[in-house]
């Protein structure tokens, strides 16, 4: 190292001690020639950029930027290695940085040294940086039987602190159901399935919302069932219709013997929830009880629908309404028998 190089080291050295010492300079009393005053707190958004502003006049022999113990800039020469901080060009009156892209990390107190007159002033600034709340892990959907227990969760970051709501959505509406970061359910129903949102914020940027599905899994209710009178000769339609997760499979029988679809002019279709039993050419020997039984893995019901003659079918008047019969379920194999009463005119 040569003689000049030394020097200049030296001088660097000298440099950073003398605006280190600075930091002893008291707070809180009028800015005068040796003091240090508090500005206003600066306050962005992850990303965005930061200004910091120094007021400086002619009679400045010496200026620099640091931020805690790192000197950041000293006049025009940058002394950091952070490729986001630049100094801005600069007025007379003005020494003024820019922090590009700002992170969490650039949070904290900045300090504009000056020497006027050999008598060192500094401002002081503290950087807030904000961040969008954001989650950053939540429950995976959920399939489960009825009344086992749930628990989810919904964790979120941001700054200032977010704050996390839970929304229950199904085919009957929305409502929130609490606020937290978990939820938990107890001998949950099959009222209980359907989208959970977990909707988090602290007001920096829109919401953050992240879904969590839960299916309810219960065996087969049915629901309804109707027959329908027919002449001889004529078409016969039948159907039952059962709740029920996963879907109900169904089976269509006459006394002990099941039916099979395509067979003895007899048609079984299933769509979704509902089991129509179709015949083609109704004969005296289909008058009679029929039973529909719906199974899932998880249980087995039935219900018996009755095929009746009728000359005029439009015209034949039931004392029970034909279209629905609510049947209750069984978790085990059952028999249930509805019978539904036709005045045949």
């Amino acid at each position: 190292m040569g003689i000049t190089g030394y020097f200049e080291l030296q001088w660097k050295c000298l440099v950073v001690v003398a605006l280190r010492l600075l930091f002893l300079v008291p707070a809180g009393v009028p800015a005068r020639s040796g003091d240090s005053y508090l500005k206003d707190n600066i306050t962005v958004r992850q990303g965005d950029s930061a200004v910091l502003k120094c007021s400086v006049d002619n009679k400045v022999s010496r200026v620099a930027w640091l931020n805690r113990t790192t000197i950041l800039f000293t006049g025009n020469e940058k002394w950091s290695l952070d490729p986001r901080v630049v100094l801005l060009n600069t007025a007379v009156t003005e020494y003024s940085i820019k922090i590009l892209n700002v992170n969490v990390y650039d949070e904290g107190p900045y300090v504009c040294s000056i020497l006027t007159n050999k008598k060192p002033e500094s401002t002081k600034v503290h950087l807030i940086v904000q961040v969008p709340a954001r989650i950053v892990n939540i429950s995976t959907d959920v399939s489960v039987n009825e009344g086992s227990n749930v628990s989810l969760v919904c964790l979120a970051i941001g700054r200032p602190e977010p704050t996390i709501l839970w929304k229950f959505r199904s085919s009957k509406g929305n409502r929130i159901i609490t606020e937290g970061e978990y939820v938990e359910m107890t001998g949950i129903t099959k009222d209980m399935s359907g989208s959970y949102d977990c909707i988090t914020s602290n007001d920096i940027s829109p919401p953050d919302v992240r879904t969590v599905q839960v299916t309810v899994n219960y065996p087969p209710v049915i629901s309804q069932a109707q027959s329908k009178g027919t002449a001889v000769g004529q078409k016969g339609v039948m159907w039952c219709e059962a709740s029920a997760v996963p879907l109900a499979d169904f089976q269509w029988y006459k006394g002990e013997r099941r039916l099979l679809n395509g067979f003895n002019g007899v048609k079984i279709e299933k769509k979704g929830k509902q089991s129509m039993l179709t015949f083609f050419n109704v004969s005296e020997e289909d008058y009679g009880n029929y039973t529909c039984v719906a199974m899932n893995t998880l249980g087995i019901t039935n219900a018996s629908i009755i095929l009746y003659a009728s000359f005029d079918a439009k015209a034949a008047r039931p004392l029970l309404h034909p279209n629905r019969l609510t049947v209750p379920h069984s978790e085990k194999e059952s028999t249930l028998s509805v019978l539904i009463i036709i005045i045949a005119i």
